[in-house]
């Protein structure tokens, strides 16, 4: 991972962070769509990526993942992550955005989203802390308090993970274990 300073306001928004919100296409994935032989969609996701959000879910910080397309093979991602929040064929990911922050007693401050698209954006413009990867259009990228250097699919997720742990001071114990 790319060393990144942190503007103090910026870190002030990451630490009030308890729950972390991601896109799929784009984000958890390269925004890539396959089709197998009968017509089933098949995507490719990146395991440190999928480390970094078993890390930010052992810190304590919650997990949630809004899709505007229903996938199986996101569904079975979500369950080996053991991610219960996942909201798939979403036509309003405000709507679940609200719904989430109401069910778990939270403030939008105490939210944060990683996105890169203009369906993203009635959450992300909401977020205590929004990010988004670097092939966001303009559009995104001007409503984002963070950029990623990785691209979705290929490190993003890791890299906005570890960037909340380290902001909360919870990334050398998470990492630490691995020493031990």
């Amino acid at each position: 991972m790319t060393v990144v300073t942190i503007a103090p306001a910026l870190q002030d928004r990451i630490r009030a962070v308890k729950l972390a919100i991601f896109d799929v296409d784009g984000v958890l994935t390269d925004g890539s769509l396959h089709y197998g032989p009968e017509g089933e969609d098949l995507k490719v996701f990146n395991t440190l990526d999928g480390h970094g959000l078993k890390m930010l879910m052992e810190s304590g910080v919650e997990l949630a993942i809004i899709s505007g397309r229903s996938s199986k093979a996101l569904a079975r991602r979500a369950k080996d992550l053991r991610i219960t929040q996942l909201f798939m064929g979403v036509d309003s990911k405000l709507q679940i955005f609200e719904a989430l922050l109401a069910n778990m007693s939270l403030s939008p401050a105490q939210s944060a989203g990683l996105g890169d698209d203009v369906i993203d954006l009635p959450f992300l413009t909401r977020c205590g802390f929004a990010a988004c990867v670097p092939s966001a259009p303009v559009y995104v990228r001007e409503h984002a308090h963070y950029i990623t250097t990785a691209p979705g699919g290929h490190g993003a997720v890791r890299e906005f993970c570890d960037l909340i742990m380290k902001s909360q001071g919870t990334w050398d114990a998470a990492f630490k274990k691995y020493l031990d």
